[in-house]
């Protein structure tokens, strides 16, 4: 599949990658390829995050994804039907991290666990591996012979989860992404070569 991959597609997997060193993550999550998408320049997806003001709200939207990492991965809609059936997930985050440390129910953190050194290699978590699944469908879909950054970006729009609510929740759906990217006056992403 990642021959189908443009060069900038391949770009966002890299710094998802990156992201997931840089966090001390067991595996490249969802979370780290929309950082990724957050640090390209000139495509599709940050031509849309510029329009709809996202970029602008890059320390929010990271923020919305440390709660979520501290929540034990948890997204606002989880902990909101846990609410409703009396379960307040903050008191327990509290409760668990006075015994065990901060950052104890972190989502594909280490906390706890020993550190696991292989550098160069992080494995896709069950998540990010369905995203490049369904990226690979939606270009499919649209009858696009390469997979690119405004795919990736949709099929992370599309999975339900934390980092879709975080997209959503700042103006950011499937369906906004989808007609923002179509107005873009930008070049379609060009394949990877080789």
């Amino acid at each position: 599949m990642f021959e189908r991959f443009t060069e900038g597609a391949r770009g966002v997997v890299t710094g998802a990658v990156g992201h997931s060193e840089r966090m001390a993550a067991d595996s490249v999550t969802e979370e780290h390829m929309l950082l990724a998408l957050l640090d390209q320049e000139g495509t599709r997806a940050s031509f849309a995050f510029a329009a709809l003001g996202i970029r602008d709200r890059r320390p929010a939207v990271e923020q919305a994804l440390a709660d979520a990492r501290r929540h034990g991965g948890l997204s606002k809609a989880d902990t909101d039907a846990l609410a409703d059936i009396g379960i307040d997930v903050g008191r327990i985050v509290s409760k668990v991290e006075e015994t065990h440390g901060e950052g104890a129910l972190r989502a594909g953190g280490t906390a706890g666990r020993p550190r696991r050194w292989w550098p160069g290699h992080r494995p896709l978590a069950p998540g990010a591996k369905r995203t490049l699944e369904r990226s690979l469908r939606i270009a499919v879909g649209r009858g696009d012979r390469h997979i690119g950054v405004e795919h990736l970006l949709l099929a992370l729009a599309a999975r339900p989860g934390v980092v879709s609510e975080v997209l959503a929740d700042h103006g950011a759906t499937y369906t906004t992404l989808e007609r923002t990217m179509s107005t873009a006056a930008l070049p379609p992403d060009l394949p990877a070569t080789g």
